[in-house]
């Protein structure tokens, strides 16, 4: 063999893997969502954190398709279609058990890491927890069981509030048996509730006027992507009406709501990225147990409980995971 005949064996056999890898095809993550963007990045950067921790650490080795449903739920099916058919290594869904209901029927093949607020067993979604089956797994954010502890918590806030309204989008999956426990739990303190809906901007602004009107205590805001995204127009009204506001997650009160108490979204955002990047590394779907989320926060904000007068009981302070001043 000739020495240039040698030569350009070499290379090729060296230039070969090289074009190989390259042409390997970066994975595609679907991000499917209820609520709009600019308010949820947040846990966007936390589900990047836990693909992170998995190993994939940007455009390099991943990319994230975004799709956001801006508060209609009406949207999502088409949305969930359309990133199927892009299509994606993985389908990740936020915002409650439409979203991932969406997916699920858009595809029984991509696996699909999602977060639902009532129990994935018996709404049907998976076989088991430990062993989900099929191609769906994920969190289980406790959105109807921590709802009747919000009440004990505004009793404990506002214990001459005899009344108090409780907000909800009807849109919500759980909303139906997030009311009932509610209104479990209200009973069991003597205490009335008035169930009010709303499904847009206009319709939160009515609500607070009607509370307003009626002269209601306290207010209870329910569980809802939309409400968390318009969480800016909530902290404003509670503010203007002067009612003692109790909301779900900590972002609420972070933005200047009273006080809220309900699981950590940047703690199960977390865990939703390394479950992806672990299913991209190539374990299944139906082998990862479908967890509960274990960490909840309770935030009180004292500059809005000083704005509005209310002196906030110690105990409620003690147990505070984080207090704002």
């Amino acid at each position: 063999m000739r020495r240039r005949e040698f030569v350009t064996l070499i290379g090729n056999a060296v230039a070969w893997p090289l074009a190989a890898r390259g042409q390997q095809r970066i994975p595609v993550i679907g991000f499917l969502h209820v609520a709009a963007a600019g308010p949820m990045a947040g846990i966007v950067a936390a589900f990047r954190r836990g693909l992170e921790e998995a190993g994939y650490t940007g455009p390099q080795n991943v990319v994230i398709e975004f799709r956001w449903a801006e508060g209609d739920y009406g949207r999502i099916p088409a949305l969930a279609t359309e990133l199927v058919s892009l299509p994606v290594a993985v389908l990740v869904t936020g915002g409650g058990e439409r979203t991932v209901f969406a997916a699920k029927a858009a595809t029984s093949t991509i696996p699909i890491v999602c977060n639902v607020g009532t129990d994935p067993v018996k709404s049907g979604l998976v076989a088991s927890l430990s062993r989900p089956g099929g191609n769906i797994t994920g969190i289980n954010i406790l959105t109807s069981e921590l709802a009747t502890k919000r009440v004990g918590l505004l009793h404990d806030l506002v214990p001459s509030a005899s009344v108090f309204a409780h907000l909800v989008n009807p849109n919500f999956p759980s909303t139906e048996n997030i009311i009932e426990e509610v209104d479990k739990a209200a009973q069991l303190l003597g205490l009335k509730t008035v169930v009010l809906k709303a499904v847009s901007k206009a319709e939160i602004d009515t609500a607070f006027a009607a509370i307003q009107e009626k002269r209601i205590g306290a207010l209870l805001v329910g569980s809802d992507s939309f409400f968390l995204s318009q969480r800016d127009q909530f902290v404003a009204l509670a503010a203007q009406a002067a009612i003692p506001t109790v909301f779900e997650q900590r972002e609420f009160a972070t933005a200047g709501g009273l006080l809220s108490y309900g699981t950590s979204l940047t703690d199960a955002y977390r865990q939703m990225g390394d479950y992806t990047g672990r299913i991209l590394k190539g374990e299944k779907p139906a082998d990862l147990p479908f967890v509960q989320a274990a960490k909840f926060e309770l935030v009180i904000n004292l500059q809005s409980a000083k704005s509005q007068g209310i002196i906030v009981p110690h105990g409620l302070l003690n147990a505070a995971d984080e207090v704002i001043e």
